[in-house]
């Protein structure tokens, strides 16, 4: 038989002690790393999200110009009108947040309302104010071209234009506006 010795001076308890703290310690570690992770993925994860929300805004929200039409003056067209419409989708178009970046071979000019453009409802189409509400309003955008001070020039015939069209979300519809090569005593060109 054996014969246990109480008398045992040996440190076995000091070293289940620190093999204790270094396990807690760890723990402790874990969990600070874990509330760091969990913390940066809903930050990232709500970052992704605003993205995706601005992303969607500027694929969907379109201006649509459903028709263009100029004034003529002499030889000159010296206003542009176009009849635009929110696309399918889109959200709410505040046309009073728009711009319009207009570039011609004379002139490269940002245009806002009431200094380049002006707002008004077609009638008949249930457009009120300077928003686009609905699939059926419709409003019209008037250039004024007269070369003043920050506005463009008229175009003369055969001169060509770009409209780009940026609405409050960002996003952006271009549209070309042609002016006929011969205006023969007209008062109104599809342009």
């Amino acid at each position: 038989m054996k014969t246990i010795n109480t008398n045992d001076d040996r440190p076995r308890g000091q070293v289940g002690i620190g093999t204790l703290i270094i396990f807690i310690a760890m723990v402790l570690v874990a969990a600070v790393a874990a509330g760091v992770l969990v913390n940066t993925s809903g930050l990232l994860q709500s970052q992704a999200e605003d993205t995706s929300s601005d992303a969607q805004a500027q694929v969907s929200n379109q201006i649509d110009v459903v028709s263009a039409t100029g004034t003529v003056s002499g030889s000159d067209v010296n206003e542009v009108v176009l009849v635009v419409k929110k696309s399918p989708g889109s959200d709410p178009l505040d046309l009073a947040e728009a711009t319009i970046e207009y570039t011609s071979a004379s002139d490269s000019l940002t245009l806002t309302q009431g200094s380049g453009f002006g707002i008004s409802a077609v009638s008949g189409t249930g457009m009120t104010g300077d928003v686009l509400d609905d699939n059926g309003e419709r409003a019209k955008l008037t250039l004024t071209l007269d070369g003043t001070t920050g506005y463009p020039s008229a175009l003369s015939e055969g001169d060509d234009a770009t409209l780009e069209i940026v609405d409050q979300s960002g996003a952006s519809t271009v549209y070309g506006v042609n002016v006929p090569d011969v205006i023969n005593d007209q008062s109104y060109v599809e342009v």
